[in-house]
Parts: C-alpha cells; sequence; structure tokens
C-alpha cells in the first residue's frame, strides 16, 4: 500500500523494484478491466464518467492533466504530449469507467470511515492523510491555503476554518479541511468525499485519491 501511495502522490522515490513488481501485475489486471469496459457504449460511459468523447476517445481531466482513453483499445496517453499515460494513471482511470454509473453528486461532505468498509481502514487511512497534514500544517494555515491554491482547490465554506475542494476527476470532488490547534486542542485535518464517491471508484481507489492529495498539498507546502 505504501508504494501505491507513493505513485497516487505523483512522486518518484524509493522502492523501485517493488514498483515494477506492482507494474508486472496491474499489466495483467489492467487486460481483465480492459476486457470488462469494452462490451459498454462508450458515447453512454463518456456521459456516465462525466468524459468528453470524441474522435474515437473518452477524454477526462485527471489531477489537472488532460488524459484521453482511446476506444476500443483503451489505452491511456496524454493529450498534449501524446505519451503513454503511467500504469498507475491508467489503472484509476480504468477503475473509474468500470465503476462509474452516473450517480448525481450528493452534495454532502463525508469521512472516509463511512465508505463501504472504510470504518475497518480508516485510522490507517487517517495515518496517511489527515494526520501527516495536521502535524505539518495545523500551525501553518496560511501554507495550507496556498498549497490548495496551487491546486486549483476552491473554498468550501461552513467546512472548517480552511477548507477547499479539489476535482481530481470529473465526477469525484474531494474536500481538504484544516482545523488549527490551539493552547488547549491539537490541530487536525481530514480529506473527505463526496457521498456519491462510492458510485465512482472502490473505497480502496478512493484510499488510494484521497492520500494523493494530501501528499499534493504537502508538497505544495515545501513539506518534505
Amino acid at each position: 500500500m505504501a508504494n501505491l501511495r507513493g505513485q497516487a502522490s505523483g512522486s518518484r522515490g524509493a522502492g523501485d523494484d517493488a514498483r515494477l513488481a506492482w507494474q508486472e501485475s496491474m499489466t495483467r489486471r489492467l487486460q481483465e478491466l480492459r476486457a470488462q469496459i469494452q462490451p459498454e457504449d462508450p458515447t453512454r460511459l463518456a456521459i456516465r464518467s462525466g468524459g468528453v468523447w470524441a474522435e474515437s476517445e473518452i477524454r477526462f481531466r485527471y489531477w489537472g492533466q488532460e488524459l484521453a482513453v482511446s476506444w476500443p483499445s483503451l489505452e491511456v496517453s496524454q493529450m498534449e504530449t501524446g505519451k503513454p499515460g503511467s500504469t498507475f494513471d491508467t489503472a484509476m482511470l480504468l477503475y473509474y469507467l468500470v465503476k462509474s454509473d452516473g450517480f448525481a453528486l450528493v452534495g454532502r461532505w463525508i469521512g472516509f470511515r463511512e465508505l463501504p468498509d472504510g470504518a475497518f481502514y480508516n485510522q490507517a487511512f487517517q495515518g496517511y492523510s489527515g494526520g501527516p497534514l495536521a502535524r505539518a500544517l495545523s500551525t501553518r494555515p496560511a501554507e495550507f491555503e496556498r498549497a490548495a491554491a496551487g491546486l486549483n482547490g476552491t473554498p468550501v465554506a461552513d467546512l472548517a476554518p480552511h477548507a477547499f475542494r479539489f476535482l481530481p476527476l470529473p465526477r469525484l470532488p474531494l474536500a481538504a479541511a484544516l482545523w488549527p490547534g490551539d493552547e488547549d486542542l491539537p490541530g487536525r485535518a481530514a480529506i473527505l468525499f463526496d457521498a456519491s464517491a462510492s458510485h465512482y471508484l472502490t473505497t480502496d481507489g478512493l484510499a488510494l485519491l484521497g492520500s494523493g492529495l494530501a501528499s499534493r498539498l504537502l508538497r505544495g507546502a515545501d513539506v518534505h
């Protein structure tokens, strides 16, 4: 899971052997996902997932990148450069396509524990998402806000003293919330999900997406 979190954050580092082993196993899984998606009508799939169907591909904005999923090969590429998407990004988009059912956004934020089977893994998720954010930024809210702005976050009123909404995938908004500490209470932070999130990714996938947001915020605040 730790190596996958590194992939989710868009960073590279130690663990190259583990990364290669994971990529080999994911290559097999990607073929299974493609076989599951290919019987679908791509125009309807684009609508359900919030993508755009054009020129025999479904186009997405994913963490600020313009990516295209070709049809029917379901290969992922960067639209600007034409370079193939990473194994991790390809997996995330294919899982997203498999899961997307077009369910409307609820407009209510929930914690990880409220996702299917999320209560069992909530402590672990908080340990690599909200926990590091709180430790690094609860006394530096301006840095939190600067990092959020760098990820095109939009302020969310009435959620927390410092809270921002992000859209890593078209129908999957996330929020990062920060409550600064004081003399009596330690600061805390949380990554939150729209209540519709389980209609678009599995709980494991949402954990990776949420940890990726936390890692990006820490990098944006120059916390290593």
